[in-house]
């Protein structure tokens, strides 16, 4: 089971698959040296990534229509 739980991200975004779209290009961002921007107990980027979605320190927008 994750933490934080993938409920708590309801309003964060449209749908599941846009949150995982989100925390993996933000996980990527912190493996290639990103700053953290929540301190975070874990040092798994993944975590952190929605540690910091949660936290509202990184957002996302969705693409008003179609593929680009």
């Amino acid at each position: 089971m994750s933490y934080p739980p993938v409920d708590a991200f309801a309003d964060k975004a449209e749908s599941r698959y846009a949150l995982v779209v989100a925390t993996a290009k933000r996980a990527r961002q912190l493996m290639n040296g990103a700053k953290r921007l929540v301190d975070s107990k874990s040092d798994k980027p993944v975590t952190i990534a929605m540690e910091e979605i949660l936290a509202g320190k990184v957002t996302f927008e969705q693409p008003k229509s179609g593929m680009k």
